[in-house]
């Protein structure tokens, strides 16, 4: 009994450890990139994107993957802003690979993981998420998707559930650097609060699973030598979806119980790439068709990445 109590006493420490650790870091790491994307927003406009999507050549492509690499949006403020680009008639195509890029590329998720794991970790997610949504978006726009959707999506204006920043300045002084600066920070401090339970929430459960979960069960039904871990973590990353900034300390725990880094991948890929909230909003803009093509974009692309990980390190 006194084993047992002390044995309970250590893992508590542990996981104590760990989530103080991931708690401070996370948050700086969070509250950096926020402000720096915040910058990078003041200088590109909603208008000048929607010109530049709505272009016939090929690198609208790269320009709507990049633009999802700078936006940090969950899929509640990523579904309106895709409404916003179908009513100004950008290319489809385009559009698509925004859809898939912005929950999957922004500065938050590659931060994460380089601290979480490493630059090469993070290079080679970045790479393979970048690849298939250009690649993606081209094809189903090539195979005529776009009949996949709705009518009424090009002219009903679709009610964003995050907070409104594109309010005009009711002054000239709202203009100086100052101000500009201090508002910047303000939305960043007001999305990391949005953010925070969901930071708490995965800090928490990956704290536990450290601290709690013995390894053995971990490698013996997600080990290096299990073929089918890598599609089943592809599945359960979708329904499990909190936030990346939630799945990723999450994955870190289940790498350190010896869960192989390619079946993380596929988790990391499945619960960012989509969620059964995103889903739902999808319906008011695409037709069933489309949206079990984006879900078997999504589900596809966090598969071979978990087996080209496998293969590649």
């Amino acid at each position: 009994m006194l084993n047992l109590s002390a044995e309970f006493i250590v893992m508590l420490k542990d996981a104590l450890h760990m989530f103080i650790y991931l708690a401070i870091e996370l948050t700086i790491l969070f509250l950096v990139i926020s402000y720096l994307v915040g910058v990078l927003q003041e200088y590109i406009t909603v208008e000048r994107v929607q010109q530049t999507l709505s272009s016939k050549n090929g690198k609208g492509y790269l320009i709507a993957a990049l633009l999802g690499a700078i936006t940090p949006f969950c899929s509640c403020s990523t579904i309106p802003f895709l409404k916003g680009l179908l009513r100004a008639r950008a290319s489809f195509g385009p559009l698509l690979v925004f859809l898939f890029a912005s929950p999957l590329l922004n500065p938050i998720v590659i931060g994460l993981l380089v601290v979480t794991f490493s630059a090469g970790v993070a290079l080679f997610y970045f790479t393979i998420a970048l690849v298939v949504s250009v690649t993606a978006g081209f094809v189903l726009e090539k195979l005529g998707f776009e009949r996949y959707v709705r009518d009424d999506a090009y002219l009903q204006a679709v009610t964003s559930c995050s907070t409104n920043n594109t309010s005009p300045s009711k002054n000239a002084s709202s203009t100086q650097q100052p101000n500009r600066w201090l508002r910047i920070w303000q939305a960043s401090w007001k999305d990391f609060k949005q953010t925070l339970p969901y930071l708490l929430i995965g800090i928490s459960i990956g704290a536990f699973i450290y601290g709690f979960v013995p390894t053995g069960l971990i490698v013996e039904y997600a080990g290096q030598n299990k073929w089918y871990a890598v599609p089943i973590a592809a599945v359960i990353g979708i329904p499990l979806y909190i936030r990346a900034s939630a799945i990723i300390p999450l994955s870190a725990s289940l790498v350190q119980k010896g869960m192989a880094l390619g079946s993380v991948m596929a988790l990391i890929i499945g619960s960012a790439g989509a969620s059964l909230t995103e889903v739902i909003l999808l319906k008011s803009i695409f037709k069933i068709q489309m949206i079990a093509a984006f879900l078997f974009v999504v589900l596809t692309m966090a598969m071979m990445a978990g087996y080209l990980y496998a293969v590649i390190f």
